[in-house]
């Protein structure tokens, strides 16, 4: 496999479904190839569904779509045991979480008790149904999209879960040039129906197993723990990062690297990686005058180099 033609080829075939917008694309894949969870927060109608099912085709993988309504139980996700009289026993029919991509749509117009059931799957790969823990596919990614908290009828993730994300990105509105490009070109969704997979089965472990081979020295992980320990310090956030957050920047970074075909990290991925797997994770001192990403930023010219 030419990984570096793959990865290109790749990015080129999603920028052609969402326009304009390369540097979320990156994103996206970076967060895919370091094995995370990804989130899309924004306003309805700026292509949050269509990338997501973009990003599950062209990486091959079998997905299903839930989309998350307030009276959503866990039990529709999970799946339930039913009794059949032919059998004459119950048997299981799994939910729509056993697929390779979940793509949660809305997911905080749910209860908080819905969002408490992908919990454990988010982090364990597993879920536990009737007394009985049941392995998921591999891999297994959630792509969840939500929507701003002032809408009506959303319901705020707790901090447990967006723990969970390895990012949290949002698309925006498109540039003129972008808007035109929609307004006058095809049908996305049609286009999303007819993506082929870019990455073969099996091609998407060896891309992961290589982003954590992509070598961190130790000046580059004195600057990430100098950045962690800056979250810590009461200065920027009410409260810092944790050591599993750590860890999530150092497999962006390692993936955002591979994806500029470089086999080692450099503190420019880092910087580039560093508000999309932070800021959803930390609230900021000030919070009435700087959002969590302008704060990250502010931290960030503030932290020495390496």
């Amino acid at each position: 496999m030419d990984v570096q033609n793959t990865l290109k080829n790749l990015r080129i075939q999603l920028n052609t479904v969402i326009v304009g917008k390369p540097g979320q694309i990156q994103d996206c894949v970076a967060c895919l190839l370091a094995g995370g969870h990804l989130l899309i927060d924004d306003v309805p109608g700026v292509g949050k569904t269509t990338l997501a099912h973009a990003l599950a085709r062209s990486f091959g993988l079998q997905f299903s779509r839930v989309q998350f309504t307030s009276d959503l139980m866990p039990s529709d996700l999970s799946g339930v045991s039913v009794y059949e009289r032919g059998r004459e026993a119950f048997v299981f029919h799994p939910g729509p979480i056993f697929a390779q991509v979940l793509l949660a749509d809305e997911i905080n117009r749910a209860s908080p008790k819905t969002q408490s059931a992908l919990l454990e799957a988010m982090e364990e790969k597993q879920v536990s149904v009737e007394g009985a823990t049941r392995a998921l596919p591999e891999p297994f990614f959630v792509i969840a999209t939500q929507n701003p908290l002032d809408q009506i009828g959303t319901y705020p993730l707790p901090e447990s879960q967006l723990d969970r994300f390895l990012m949290r990105i949002s698309l925006g509105y498109p540039d003129r040039v972008a808007e035109r490009e929609l307004l006058s070109g095809r049908d996305r969704r049609g286009m999303v129906d007819a993506l082929p997979a870019v990455i073969q089965p099996g091609e998407l472990k060896q891309l992961q197993a290589q982003v954590q081979a992509v070598h961190a020295a130790g000046p580059l992980l004195d600057y990430v723990q100098d950045l962690i320990a800056a979250t810590r310090s009461g200065q920027w956030f009410v409260q810092g990062l944790s050591p599993r957050a750590g860890i999530a920047v150092l497999r962006a970074a390692q993936a955002q690297a591979l994806l500029s075909g470089r086999d080692y990290v450099a503190p420019d991925d880092v910087q580039a990686v560093l508000p999309q797997t932070i800021a959803h994770r930390l609230v900021p001192v000030d919070s009435a005058s700087r959002g969590a990403v302008e704060q990250v930023r502010a931290m960030v010219s503030a932290v020495p180099l390496p």
